[in-house]
């Protein structure tokens, strides 16, 4: 099978790439990556002999299209996306335009090039948020409330990808996923930021409300969940992705600290942003009925393997900084993007 890997280079789709190269060799892979700020090529590294790389735009339909008809692709795993809430707040059209126009231009390429089958990567926060001391998980069921741009964004792609199937007989599902950790992962999300400024002894900023919490999965796992869909998932069809574990962000801080044995000095509170979700969990027995995935990395011991990591790889994330687009807090001093996170 020929796959076309969207953001490829990014966190999450660098390693779905090396996952399916290492466990699926005879498949050829294609990446195509515009490489924004958090598309990193040396992320495909290990894997750059047995892959191919496009420089392309997933809103650019004709160089989409040709690139599909060119590898002869039968399959597209869309990760592509501006993923950043604290930047969709300064920016929010850049989000618009790559998740919804540019999933719908994938979606119109694949049409185009005949490709057999489409995967789209989505999120839990289309779904809104959950009250802390709710024992509610979104099922597969729930309707779409999103809060903030990045949110409605994503729920505007799955849309077009739902529309896509129902319309033109698009052979597509789609996969809503918790929060992933693991390496690669650019430093402007929480583990690698934290891990980052602790390392050099700097504040971690916490948001106010240091209990909201967020279902956290590891990336590999996460793929595993992908690999499962594309292999056993009914067309159509929306599976969740989730691990069941819930942490604070004031726990997350904590084993941060504890494992690179830090003081607890270092946490600072910084003003939340807009729209601040309280809490997400997704029920995923969908995924485990049908397709038989769970989760197989647990959560304390991959947090600490993951924290490690960072720290073991500082030549992979330092070069990265500089990068970051958006100065945390910027909404409270009408600030534009720029310079490096906080």
């Amino acid at each position: 099978m020929n796959l076309l890997v969207t953001g490829g280079a990014g966190f999450i789709g660098s390693n779905f790439v090396r996952y399916w190269v290492e466990n699926h060799p005879d498949d050829r892979v294609v990446v195509y990556d515009v490489l924004t700020y958090a598309g990193n090529l040396p992320n495909l590294d290990p894997v750059a002999d047995r892959s191919a790389f496009e420089h392309g735009d997933v809103g650019d339909l004709e160089t989409a299209t040709a690139t599909l008809r060119r590898h002869r692709i039968d399959c597209v795993v869309h990760f592509a996306a501006e993923s950043h809430n604290s930047l969709a707040i300064l920016d929010p059209a850049r989000f618009f335009r790559t998740n919804v126009l540019g999933t719908q231009t994938m979606l119109e390429a694949a049409r185009r090039a005949e490709v057999d089958r489409f995967h789209h990567i989505s999120t839990c926060e289309v779904y809104g948020d959950l009250s802390l001391d709710s024992a509610e998980a979104f099922t597969e069921e729930d309707p779409y409330r999103p809060r903030t741009p990045y949110n409605a964004s994503k729920a505007g792609a799955d849309h077009a990808v739902r529309a896509y199937v129902e319309t033109f007989g698009t052979r597509a599902t789609i996969t809503n996923c918790s929060n992933n950790y693991g390496p690669l992962q650019f430093p402007e999300k929480v583990i690698p930021l934290f891990t980052a400024k602790a390392l050099d002894d700097q504040p971690l900023p916490l948001y106010a409300s240091t209990q909201n919490r967020r279902e956290w999965l590891h990336v590999v796992d996460h793929c595993r969940a992908i690999e499962a869909v594309l292999e056993r998932g009914r067309i159509g069809e929306t599976y969740h992705v989730g691990s069941g574990v819930e942490a604070s962000i004031a726990e997350i801080a904590d084993a941060v600290l504890d494992t690179l044995g830090k003081p607890s000095s270092l946490k600072t509170i910084v003003p939340d942003r807009p729209g601040h979700d309280r809490r997400y969990l997704l029920d995923c027995t969908k995924i485990g009925k049908e397709l038989g995935w769970e989760p197989t990395i647990e959560f304390h011991q991959g947090l600490a393997d993951t924290v490690r990591w960072y720290a073991e790889n500082r030549a992979w994330w330092e070069p990265l900084l500089a990068r970051a687009p958006v100065v945390e807090g910027a909404w409270t001093t009408g600030r534009r993007p720029s310079g490096a996170l906080a």
